[in-house]
C-alpha cells in the first residue's frame, strides 16, 4: 500500500532563514512602501506606528531567505 502521508521536511526552518516584510501605505507620500526585518516583532512594532489615520494600511509577509541551488531541466 502506497505512503499517503505527506513528506516531512528534511530542512528545518531556522531563524536566520526568514526575514518579514512590512508592506504599508506611506500616507505623507501616498506611495506604498516596504521595509525589511528579521524579526517579527520588530516588523509588528513598525507596522503598528504605520497605522496613524484612518486611511492607513501595513502588511507583513513572512519569506523563506534560503537559496534554492537547483536548477529545472
Amino acid at each position: 500500500m502506497a505512503n499517503t502521508a505527506a513528506p516531512v521536511s528534511i530542512h528545518q526552518q531556522h531563524a536566520s532563514d526568514v526575514e518579514f516584510h512590512v508592506t504599508y501605505l506611506d500616507t505623507d507620500t501616498g506611495r506604498v512602501r516596504r521595509e525589511d526585518f528579521q524579526d517579527l516583532a520588530a516588523a509588528e512594532r513598525f507596522a503598528s506606528a504605520q497605522l496613524r489615520d484612518a486611511d492607513a494600511w501595513a502588511v507583513i509577509d513572512q519569506v523563506n531567505t534560503t537559496v534554492a541551488s537547483r536548477m529545472v531541466a
